[in-house]
């Protein structure tokens, strides 16, 4: 009998290569492995038309929708559709993504609530898939056993991975990743059981309805607006996984491909911060500084009122050390006195109630 999905299985036996971030301890082997290790083998891709068809309409749907936003909707509407965004996208980063999948955080179970139903709202499957399919692109980044390697190029990376059948190797990998902890929570157990039933209720039925009923919109106004704010959602989060790993700077790990990118991080509040995300997964911040981190902001209130704890972060001094030692330079300054620090900078800095020594 084969094991059972929630157990983890052992993995096949893997080549002598690194796959996940540095560690403080691993020597720096990457320029000594041939490149050819990493390139993407030339497997044929078998397209799933299936999804193309669904992704065709999705896509058409939603760009009327853009057009409904700005020139048909009640603002109210647009204001809605705004906010139902915030919270799909917080389900994911916050929830799917900062609590699940990396535990980089603890959440009481008000709070777990909350971001099962934001999630379900996102529909990017459940928690549970989700979180598998995020920890084996962190264990196996840019290789085939990447569900949406970046080395493949920008499109499959954003979308081409969700319209083709799966590489053996993600198949095979996946298999070998540790849900235990995710199937012993007995509500992602639920979500995870009756997604098929919950998803269509609260993704596209449920937010369709709302306007309609509160403040007499539309049908087809309210229900493009949410396909508009479903597809957008998509393409925020897709972002992560192929801008991010592409075009940015590498401050914090010079050696892997994800880049810290300002732009991602706007759409997918707070997640474009990539090159430390890889560097340190385990950091509820996902980011070095707080500056467009929505994300942060709300798990922040959260600890604040007691409903999130255990927050794991990356101490400076391991910062400033990794920086040092993998970055590619381009990391800010640390503050006054940092080597970096021009004559200019000291001599035109203004010190208010200096104490003469």
């Amino acid at each position: 009998m084969p094991p059972r999905p929630r157990e983890k299985q052992p993995l096949p036996s893997l080549p002598a290569l690194p796959t996940g971030n540095l560690d403080e301890q691993d020597e720096i082997i990457t320029e000594k492995i041939p490149q050819s290790a990493y390139e993407p083998d030339n497997r044929p891709i078998e397209i799933v038309w299936k999804n193309v068809l669904v992704f065709i309409i999705l896509h058409s749907v939603a760009l009327y929708g853009l057009f409904v936003m700005v020139f048909s909707a009640q603002w109210l509407s647009a204001l809605y559709t705004i906010i139902l965004y915030q919270m799909g996208a917080f389900g994911i980063t916050g929830g799917a993504h900062r609590l699940w999948a990396h535990r980089s955080y603890k959440a009481k179970w008000p709070l777990k609530l909350i971001l099962v139903l934001c999630q379900t709202l996102a529909h990017q499957n459940s928690v549970i898939e989700w979180a598998r399919d995020h920890r084996v692109h962190h264990k196996f980044q840019e290789t085939d056993a990447d569900p949406h390697n970046a080395k493949r190029g920008f499109f499959f990376s954003h979308m081409g991975w969700l319209l083709c059948k799966k590489h053996q190797e993600v198949k095979t990998k996946g298999k070998g990743i540790d849900l235990s902890d995710l199937y012993a929570e007995p509500l992602l157990r639920l979500q995870h059981k009756y997604f098929m039933v919950l998803m269509p209720f609260g993704c596209f039925v449920l937010p369709t309805l709302l306007p309609m009923v509160l403040w007499g919109e539309t049908f087809v106004n309210a229900f493009c607006l949410n396909m508009f704010r479903y597809v957008f959602s998509l393409h925020a989060t897709w972002l992560v996984n192929s801008a991010a790993h592409m075009w940015g700077s590498k401050p914090y790990d010079s050696h892997i491909n994800p880049t810290e990118n300002r732009f991602v991080s706007i759409f997918a509040i707070g997640e474009g911060w990539h090159n430390f995300h890889h560097t340190f997964p385990w950091d509820y911040k996902a980011a070095e500084f707080g500056n467009i981190n929505w994300s942060l902001k709300i798990i922040n209130f959260f600890a604040r009122i007691g409903w999130a704890y255990d927050l794991k972060t990356v101490s400076p001094e391991m910062i400033k050390k990794r920086v040092q030692r993998t970055g590619d330079g381009s990391h800010e300054i640390w503050g006054w006195g940092d080597k970096d620090q021009t004559k200019e900078n000291y001599e035109s800095a203004v010190i208010i109630n200096k104490k003469e020594e």
